[in-house]
């Protein structure tokens, strides 16, 4: 399976590791899935550090590589495919990271991971792995 990691589920899963439940746990234990992550969430996790909701111990660079490296992610890019998914993601609320990753999940066929209600609720197309 490919997953896609919601922000929140890659930035718990080194800052808050207690908050991913056993079920994801194994699906990124399993050598055959394989971890995705969108340049959004690095996006989302700078403007997060502006906005001093989130706080890394080392500087965000090397926190990136590390974590890019421990966890052998994937870059799942913004491309064509994904802008043209974007004109047919329309989601209940106003969130652009969430539409952003939903039109990439469903572009390039991944399932998104996450933790969000919001995107757990039936959006057509798109396969979640909830952290509940």
């Amino acid at each position: 399976m490919n997953l896609l990691l919601d922000t929140h589920i890659w930035l718990w899963n080194s800052l808050e590791p207690w908050k991913i439940t056993s079920e994801v746990n194994q699906a990124f234990a399993d050598p055959q899935n394989e971890l995705f992550l969108s340049p959004v969430s690095i996006w989302e996790l700078e403007t997060l550090l502006e906005k001093k909701r989130v706080f890394l111990e080392e500087e965000t660079e090397v926190w990136i590589e590390k974590s890019k490296t421990d966890l052998m992610l994937r870059e799942a890019a913004f491309s064509w495919a994904v802008a043209d998914e974007l004109r047919s993601t329309i989601l209940g609320h106003r969130d652009p990271a969430d539409r952003f990753l939903v039109a990439t999940a469903k572009a390039y066929s991944l399932t998104l991971v996450t933790a969000d209600t919001r995107l757990m609720q039936r959006i057509p197309g798109l396969n979640v792995l909830a952290n509940r």
